[in-house]
């Protein structure tokens, strides 16, 4: 294999790391929503979720 490909292979594996590190933030800050609304549903009468 050459150079080129083991930079491909570097730089692919790199991007996959950054986009995972995203989802699992987004997956984090959806959690945080979630549980504020749980906690502040009944305070405001709004309609529980589950």
């Amino acid at each position: 294999m050459s150079w080129i490909g083991l930079l491909i292979i570097i730089v692919c594996v790199w991007l996959a790391l950054k986009a995972a590190g995203v989802l699992l933030k987004l997956l984090l800050w959806a959690l945080v929503l979630f549980g504020v609304y749980w906690l502040l549903a009944p305070l405001l009468g709004l309609p529980w979720i589950l």
